[in-house]
Formats: C-alpha cells, sequence, structure tokens
C-alpha cells in the first residue's frame, strides 16, 4: 500500500514539474511564466519530498530534513517570487497586451522610490519627513 502511495505522489509531483517547465515555454510574459513556474515547482518539489519522506519511514533524519524542506520551500517561493515580480514591474518588464488590468499603474514614484496604497496615486502623497538629528532633549 505504502509503495503506491509513493508512486502517485512522486507522478503528480513529475507531473506538477512538468506542468511547470511547459509554463516556461508557453506563457507569453515574464510575469505568467514566473508565477505558473513557482507554483507548480514548489508542488512539485514538495510532492517528491514527501514521497522520499514515505520512502525511508524508519530513518527520521531523512523525514525530518523532508519535512524542513517542505515547509521552507512552501514559506519562501512564493515571497521570492512576489519580490521577483515587483522588482521586475518597477524597473519596466513589458506585460503581456493581453493584460487586463495594471493595478500597480500611476502608484510607485521612480524618484522617490515610494508606493502608494489604495487608490490614491503617488503625486497626490505628501512627501515623507527626513527625521531631524540631534533634537532629543534627553539625550546628554
Amino acid at each position: 500500500m505504502i509503495n503506491i502511495i509513493i508512486g502517485v505522489l512522486c507522478t503528480i509531483g513529475a507531473l506538477a514539474i512538468l506542468v511547470a517547465a511547459i509554463g516556461i515555454l508557453r506563457m507569453p510574459d515574464f510575469y505568467l511564466r514566473l508565477s505558473v513556474t513557482v507554483k507548480a515547482a514548489t508542488l512539485g518539489g514538495g510532492l517528491l519530498l514527501l514521497s522520499a519522506a514515505f520512502y525511508f519511514p524508519e530513518e527520521v533524519s531523512v523525514t525530518t530534513k523532508a519535512l524542513a524542506i517542505i515547509f521552507f520551500l512552501i514559506l519562501t517561493a512564493p515571497v521570492a517570487a512576489h519580490l521577483i515580480a515587483r522588482s521586475a514591474y518597477f524597473i519596466g518588464t513589458a506585460q503581456w497586451e493581453g493584460t487586463a488590468d495594471d493595478d500597480l499603474a500611476g502608484m510607485y514614484d521612480k524618484e522617490t522610490h515610494q508606493l502608494s496604497s489604495g487608490n490614491t496615486p503617488v503625486n497626490a502623497l505628501p512627501p515623507k519627513a527626513e527625521p531631524e538629528l540631534g533634537t532629543d532633549d534627553e539625550t546628554v
């Protein structure tokens, strides 16, 4: 029974990684490629590591390492992809012409590197006040 579970997990994990590889080739722009790759590769890698944990049930160190890697993979991969996509957007990486909405359009000031929130454009925000040094009365 455990061999069937391992086989199913390995097959689904390998298919997820195959979807990620096909997504790199088929998606029209950087943002969609990044999205499909991170999601599918995280799922595929996690399932392959989970099958390794099932394959070595008596080896506690292998199971612990596999579960720790799955945890950190799920924790760090989406955050890294978000930051990569955000920096790509800010340097002007072109979007696909079929992109319907650009929620960040007009919200980022390239001079001050300030990103506004909500529906307030950047030029409507007050400038950041610089803290004054040495105005603290309690310093001796």
